[in-house]
């Protein structure tokens, strides 16, 4: 319990003291205009109330992330305190917060024009291929693991259908009913629907968390939260799966995404002022860490430590929804643990909807198409739509989720670098983003090597090497970037 209270002050104090100190570095300045005042146009562009935002921005980057990820992370043993921690603070909620601003002062740009703008046309064209791919992979996963895990929980008339085996007809009728909502929120204005229900779900996924946090508090004989006092790998297969860099990818969004970077322009859209930002950008990353530390302790503690936890997981062949499920229901009890599937479900379709609404963004700023005409954000938004169903119906989940496990984090180190080069133009202090730039970088080279979903190494000395040499020179493609930046 020491290290999960000291790992949650550490969280809450950050945003007060770190937070306050990247608003000094942006040069954070309420008299700038924003462009919600600039840009308006009635459908993205639309001034909201920072409230709003700040829960909205939150359902958007939270996702299951913090729920699934920290629950599957917590396998590795405490030391996940440790990353969601470090890592929330240093370089999720930093890198949320400098590039959400970016973004803020360019007019809401997406990330690849933004990346573009700081790290060349070569570096702008890989994004717009890399992002538009992650958002629809994101799009693709909150749309079938809500279909399921509704489908599940409903009692279905059985019928004789020409489905095929790999997916239930009960399934594809709810997949359906998703698609037409995406299909709504990615064309609406964004204060239609998603600035309408967005922040209910989002007070949703906070009293979940706060509902967990209780239970630990109230019954801490009953619920052990193991201490840190090593870096001990104590997953089950610990060979296949080192800390270094499988613990760094399966807790993502609880630490670090390169999901986040791509939905902060909507908010930069919306906003009223500057002064906004560190409420909005890193507020909401550092709730989101507290959240996925909350679900990270009551994995361990419901099971009675990591063993019990790793035997768990076994059993329940990895899904993290049912094991959600039990949990829920044994500490809330049968009559609220519904409620948090519902938030669960919740949480994956509002990540799924505005995937796709990012997706439409960034391909209208790449092609320059005006989104104030339904008959535009319909061509921009139909091919997303189709490659998503593709994607549904041509590759099992297990494979759509590591492709997006790796990307999410490859794009998160591009992110830390294009903010790295954006400090450096403006002479602010560059070990702010070089720092977890590198680190990042070398996760997402390791993961390579290493992961028994590419190349499949293991933990052997050979793929660090490989994975450090490939650091070293996108290390130094980026210092020969600054260093031209700062010559011309």
């Amino acid at each position: 319990m020491i290290t999960f209270l000291l790992c949650l002050a550490l969280l809450v104090a950050a945003y007060f003291t770190y937070g306050r100190c990247l608003e000094r570095v942006c040069d954070i300045d309420g008299h700038n205009p924003v462009p919600s005042a600039t840009h308006y146009d009635g459908v993205d562009y639309i001034p909201m109330p920072r409230w709003r935002i700040f829960l909205i921005q939150l359902l958007n980057i939270a996702g299951l992330g913090p729920i699934f990820g920290a629950l599957l992370g917590a396998a590795y043993g405490p030391v996940a305190f440790l990353w969601i921690t470090l890592g929330g603070i240093f370089i999720g909620a930093m890198h949320d917060f400098v590039a959400g601003v970016i973004s803020l002062k360019n007019a809401g740009q997406s990330l690849p024009e933004i990346v573009g703008k700081y790290m060349g046309r070569e570096a702008r064209l890989f994004m717009r291929v890399a992002a538009l791919l992650l958002m629809v992979l994101v799009g693709t996963v909150f749309m079938s693991q809500p279909a399921e895990l509704i489908a599940a929980d409903i009692s279905w008339p059985a019928l004789e259908t020409p489905m095929s085996s790999s997916m239930s007809w009960e399934v594809f009728v709810i997949l359906m009913l998703i698609l037409a909502y995406y299909v709504l929120a990615t064309l609406m204005p964004i204060n239609e629907i998603i600035g309408r229900i967005y922040p209910l779900f989002g007070l949703a996924v906070l009293v979940m968390a706060a509902g967990i946090f209780l239970v630990l508090l109230t019954n801490t004989d009953r619920y052990v939260i193991p201490e840190l006092t090593s870096l001990r790998n104590c997953i089950s297969d610990a060979g296949r799966f080192p800390i270094m860099p499988m613990l760094f990818t399966t807790i993502a969004c609880g630490a670090i995404s390169g999901f986040h970077a791509t939905q902060s322009p909507m908010m930069a859209r919306c906003m009223t002022s500057e002064t906004q930002s560190r409420f909005v950008f890193y507020g909401a990353m550092i709730t989101e860490s507290i959240i996925a530390l909350v679900w990270a302790a009551i994995a361990m503690a419901f099971w009675g430590g990591t063993d019990g936890l790793n035997a768990a997981i076994a059993e329940y062949g990895g899904s993290a929804a049912r094991m959600i499920d039990v949990i829920s229901t044994e500490t809330l009890g049968s009559y609220i643990a519904p409620f948090v599937l519902v938030g669960v479900i919740a949480c994956a379709i509002s990540s799924g909807d505005t995937a796709f609404r990012s997706a439409r963004l960034i391909v209208a700023d790449m092609l320059d198409i005006p989104q104030t005409g339904l008959a535009k954000r319909v061509l921009v938004s139909l091919p997303l739509f189709l490659a998503g169903l593709l994607l549904i119906f041509a590759l099992p989940f297990l494979a759509i989720w590591s492709y997006f496990a790796w990307m999410n984090q490859t794009l998160a180190a591009i992110t830390l670098w294009c903010i790295t080069l954006y400090l450096s133009g403006h002479g602010k202090p560059v070990a702010i983003g070089m720092i977890p730039a590198v680190f990042m970088t070398y996760v997402c080279s390791t993961y390579v090597f290493v992961s028994p979903m590419m190349y499949g190494m293991g933990a052997e000395l050979s793929a660090y090497i490989l994975g450090g040499i490939v650091t070293l020179a996108i290390s130094a493609l980026a210092v020969v970037r600054m260093y031209r930046n700062r010559t011309q």
